[in-house]
C-alpha cells in the first residue's frame, strides 16, 4: 500500500494570528481587560496569549505604568511589525469586496468638527460626490476627542481637523495652515489701531470656545507664557455664534482665519495675531497602520490646499482682496 503523503501543516491561524491580534489590542488599548472586551475573550485567555508570545520571542513585551500597560522597546518593535499583518488579515474580506465593487459602491465615514464641516469640507464633499455618486458619505459632527474615539473604535474611516498633540496610535498629515485673527466690532477702540500688541487685549473681555477645546487651551497658554492678564467675557461653542456675539458688541475674540467670510468683513474688523499665536494646521487623521479603503483614499486625494483655502484668501490665510 502506498504510503500517504504528509503535507506540511500551516498553523499560523491558530498559533500566530490569535496571540498577535491579542497583543495588538493590548498595545492599542493599554489594558488586558479592555483588549479582552474588544476581542470577546476572557482576561485570562488574553493574558495567556501575551505570555505565549513573550516565551516565543524571549522578550518582555509590556511594562506596567500604574493601571496601564506600556510597550517595552521590544514590544514597540513587534507592534510595528505585527500591526499591519493583523489588520491586513482582519480586513482581507472587506478589502476583497471593495476591490470587486471598486468605487461604484460602499460607504465612507468621516469625523470632523462643525467648523471644519461648515468652512473647509464643502468643496471637497462636492467634488467627491460628483466623482463617486454611489458612495454613501456620512459626516460625523464631533469635537476632537469624540472624533478620536470614533476613529479608534473603527466607526469612522478617517477624521479631518486640527491636532496639537498626536497620540502614538494615530497618524496626522497636516494639509493647510491658517493664521489666528482678532475680530471685533468696527467701532471698537482696537479697530483704529493698525498694529496691536498682546497687552492691548487685556482691558477687553474675550469670547472664547469652551475650556475643553484646543482653541481655548492654546489661547490661555500664550497669555500665560507672555504673563499678560486677560478676561473671558463669554464661553460659547461654534465660530458662527462667536462672530455673532462679537458683532453685537459683547466682546472680542481670537478665531482661525478660515472662518472669516466676505459677509463677516462687512460687520467685523479684523487684525492678524500671527506674531503672538501659532498658525493652526488642519489635515487628515487616521489610525496608524490602518489600510484605508478605496473610498477613503479617494477622499484624501481630494484634500488639497487649493480646495481648503476659503474664497478671498491665499494659502497662508491672508486676504487676497
Amino acid at each position: 500500500m502506498a504510503q500517504a503523503t504528509e503535507f506540511p501543516r500551516f498553523s499560523y491561524k491558530g498559533s500566530r494570528l490569535k496571540p498577535l491580534r491579542a497583543f495588538c489590542q493590548v498595545a492599542r488599548l493599554g489594558s488586558i481587560s479592555r483588549a479582552a472586551e474588544a476581542l470577546f475573550l476572557s482576561q485570562p485567555a488574553v493574558s495567556l496569549q501575551i505570555q505565549a508570545l513573550e516565551r516565543e520571542f524571549g522578550s518582555r513585551l509590556f511594562d506596567r505604568s500604574g493601571r496601564r500597560l506600556t510597550l517595552t522597546r521590544e514590544g514597540e518593535l513587534l507592534y510595528e511589525m505585527a500591526r499591519p499583518l493583523v489588520e491586513g488579515l482582519d480586513g482581507l474580506e472587506a478589502a476583497f469586496r471593495e476591490k470587486l465593487t471598486g468605487l461604484d459602491a460602499g460607504e465612507l465615514h468621516v469625523a470632523a468638527g462643525s467648523s471644519t464641516i461648515l468652512y473647509l469640507l464643502p468643496q471637497i464633499v462636492g467634488a467627491f460626490r460628483a466623482a463617486h455618486p454611489d458612495v454613501r458619505l456620512t459626516l460625523h459632527n464631533v469635537t476632537g476627542a469624540g472624533g478620536l474615539e470614533l476613529l479608534r473604535s473603527d466607526k469612522v474611516d478617517l477624521a479631518f481637523g486640527s491636532m496639537l498633540d498626536v497620540p502614538a496610535d494615530l497618524d496626522y498629515a497636516p494639509i493647510h495652515e491658517f493664521e489666528p485673527m482678532l475680530i471685533m466690532p468696527p467701532d471698537h477702540p482696537l479697530a483704529a489701531k493698525q498694529k496691536i500688541d498682546l497687552t492691548d487685549l487685556s482691558p477687553y473681555g474675550l469670547i472664547l470656545p469652551p475650556q475643553r477645546l484646543t482653541t481655548y487651551r492654546l489661547i490661555d497658554l500664550v497669555f500665560q507664557r507672555a504673563r499678560v492678564p486677560y478676561t473671558v467675557a463669554l464661553e460659547v461653542g461654534g465660530w458662527e455664534v462667536i462672530k455673532q456675539y462679537v458683532a453685537m458688541g459683547q466682546g472680542i475674540s481670537i478665531v482661525t482665519a478660515f472662518c472669516i467670510t466676505e459677509t463677516d468683513r462687512a460687520r467685523l474688523a479684523t487684525r492678524s495675531l500671527a506674531k503672538f499665536f501659532p498658525s493652526r494646521s488642519y489635515g487628515v487623521v487616521k489610525r496608524r497602520g490602518k489600510f484605508l479603503s478605496p473610498q477613503a483614499r479617494a477622499f484624501v486625494d481630494l484634500i488639497q490646499p487649493n480646495l481648503l483655502a476659503p474664497r478671498g484668501y491665499d494659502q497662508t490665510g491672508h486676504s487676497d482682496r
